[in-house]
């Protein structure tokens, strides 16, 4: 049964981030070939998750998405906004069981102290998952920020820049080095300053036409506020 976003974030799920990527099944290429966009969960119960997108879709899209921690899991919109959807899994019994205790392991883990990284070139995974591209010719198309370094971001949008070309993500102007399947790489012109990084990279997404023109509600609480068991239900 699919719920909203109000009455998901009254369920029992974990607050977390955890980046992947994710095929909607009408949407291709060039070539006429799946296109991948990279993601990011904010939120994640054995039947439901809150992600954020480059690409949104429509409400009844069928979705494949791959998580490291969770592999391939499949399911269809429920309902979207304008930086994301809520997604239903279509799971077995054994399947959301594995889920889970998955989603138990996470919530311990999220509570150790995590470990600096102290390397001067160390990637950020940015509070603000979107952005905006700004081209030469002065346009401009929203973008999904995967991570970003004082060096570089890399991002996932529904455009497919050439290596070399000029653009800015945020208020940071650089050129496009690399071509990933999910996005692209852009170095900047000039490091950024880790203290100015965020709210440089940071902009608004554009609202898409039609009702989903608002975000998706932060979820309540601290992250990992919620426990599973096996028998979890929806």
């Amino acid at each position: 049964m699919s719920m909203s976003v109000k009455e998901f974030l009254r369920q029992r799920a974990v607050n977390i981030a955890l980046n992947g990527h994710y095929k909607i099944s009408n949407w291709f290429d060039a070539q006429g070939k799946p296109r991948t966009f990279a993601c990011r969960t904010s939120r994640v119960s054995p039947f439901r998750m809150m992600v954020a997108v480059p690409v949104v879709g429509k409400v009844g899209d069928s979705v494949t998405s791959y998580f490291g921690d969770f592999g391939e899991l499949q399911g269809r919109i429920s309902e979207t906004a304008s930086d994301g959807f809520l997604l239903e899994l279509a799971m077995t019994r054994a399947m959301r069981e594995k889920l889970s205790n998955k989603l138990t392991w996470l919530e311990k883990k999220q509570k150790d102290p995590s470990i600096r990284d102290e390397r001067s070139q160390a990637r950020i995974i940015p509070a603000n998952s979107h952005s905006v591209l700004t081209f030469a010719d002065g346009s401009t198309r929203s973008c999904f920020v995967i991570d970003v370094s004082v060096s570089g971001v890399a991002v996932s949008a529904d455009v497919q820049p050439e290596i070399g070309m000029p653009l800015a993500v945020g208020a940071c102007v650089g050129r496009v080095v690399r071509i990933f399947p999910e996005g692209f790489a852009v170095q900047f012109v000039e490091p950024q300053s880790r203290d100015e990084l965020e709210r440089r990279i940071a902009r608004a997404p554009q609202p898409p036409s039609g009702a989903a023109g608002r975000p998706l509600p932060h979820p309540p609480g601290t992250p990992g506020e919620a426990r599973y068991g096996s028998n979890a239900s929806a």
